[in-house]
């Protein structure tokens, strides 16, 4: 099994340090639906702001209390349990009448209606982030310096540590059922686990291009990503509008999420990922043998409305918002040396 390494950093590796999570309102999250609830329909859309509960923990109280399949729950996106997360959940409830939200410690229901369909995971634009770090220390400038970098050229779109587990532990577990063969029962598990490995491989092709400098650069041969779609495009001429593009973060790089089919990568940009997961080849044969469809990802992003401000001497408050399945861990360890006191840890395996 490769060793799992600290993905590289886009601006280097921060001096400056601080604390992140030292209570659950300092990580502050909304979601921001792509559709909102009509009002009628058989499924049952609740949003609940919420703390000390996993978005799964959750859904499973929720079929317990309303008696339904866990099936028959959705929600969008997982939200951590060491934060203050605003999100909805959609219950199935077909020409039954609701009986009221179940009563939970941590728990606010701030809105209940009715809508025709399931919500759909993935089914959201992106997440609203109010972070504030404490116990900031370091040089000022120097950390302004960062903000204002990370304000124009953006961060590289790792996958946080939320996708590998406590202490990335998914990765060595991946590695057994898709490289060795072991079983894994269970469904959500599996599901897990699959996208443990995938989100591995990117990360490791995202800090190779990160450390060498390609990641805010197309390269011949690149799969190119339209900036808020799944959609790529073969570059072939790198011309002048092709570069406003790129500087506009119109287009993006991308890399590789593997599994089966899909469009591949040529020429400069091939040879970069093979050697890049040269050591991967039996992770990435299980994930074609599990039919896992392969595709793309942007290798970069950039935070919208990104601001921030000083509460006090040593605190900073940071306001942004980020496309669905992407983390705002990525966009701290950009920032500053983070001691993560919910113990979740921010370090970002490649």
């Amino acid at each position: 099994m490769p060793a799992a390494i600290e993905a590289a950093w886009a601006h280097g590796r921060p001096s400056a340090t601080a604390i992140l999570r030292d209570r659950a309102e300092d990580f502050r999250v909304e979601e921001i639906p792509v559709v909102m609830p009509e009002g009628q329909g058989e499924h049952l859309w609740l949003l609940a702001r919420k703390r000390g509960h996993t978005s799964s923990d959750l859904a499973g109280v929720l079929a317990r209390h309303f008696d339904v399949p866990r099936r028959d729950v959705g929600f969008a996106g997982r939200k951590d349990r060491h934060a203050d997360t605003s999100q909805w959940f959609s219950v199935r409830l077909p020409g039954r009448e609701a009986a009221d939200p179940p009563v939970l410690e941590g728990v606010v229901w701030e809105q209940v209606s009715r809508h025709a369909r399931k919500l759909a995971t993935g089914g959201l634009r992106g997440n609203r982030f109010r972070l504030l770090l404490r116990e900031v220390a370091g040089e000022r400038e120097a950390l302004e310096q960062r903000l204002a970098a990370v304000s124009t050229c953006g961060v590289p779109n790792y996958f946080g540590p939320q996708r590998f587990g406590r202490g990335a532990d998914n990765l060595a577990s991946a590695w057994r059922m898709l490289a060795e063969g072991s079983s894994v029962r269970r469904r959500e598990l599996r599901g897990l686990l699959l996208s443990a490995a995938r989100s591995w491989c990117f990360n490791r092709v995202a800090s190779q291009r990160v450390a060498d400098g390609s990641w805010q650069q197309l390269m011949p041969g690149e799969l190119a990503a339209l900036d808020g779609s799944r959609s790529v495009f073969v570059v072939e001429d790198i011309d002048e509008a092709l570069c406003a593009r790129l500087a506009a973060f119109d287009v993006h790089p991308s890399g590789p999420l593997p599994g089966r089919g899909g469009k591949q990568p040529a020429a400069d940009c091939a040879a970069l990922e093979a050697a890049a997961l040269e050591d991967f080849a039996p992770l990435i044969a299980g994930l074609v043998h599990a039919r896992v469809d392969a595709s793309r990802r942007a290798l970069r992003l950039r935070p919208a409305e990104f601001s921030w401000q000083w509460p006090t001497a040593d605190s900073l408050l940071l306001c942004f918002e980020l496309p669905a399945g992407s983390y705002a861990t990525c966009v701290v360890r950009e920032l500053v040396d983070a001691r993560d006191a919910s113990g979740a840890g921010l370090s970002v395996p490649a």
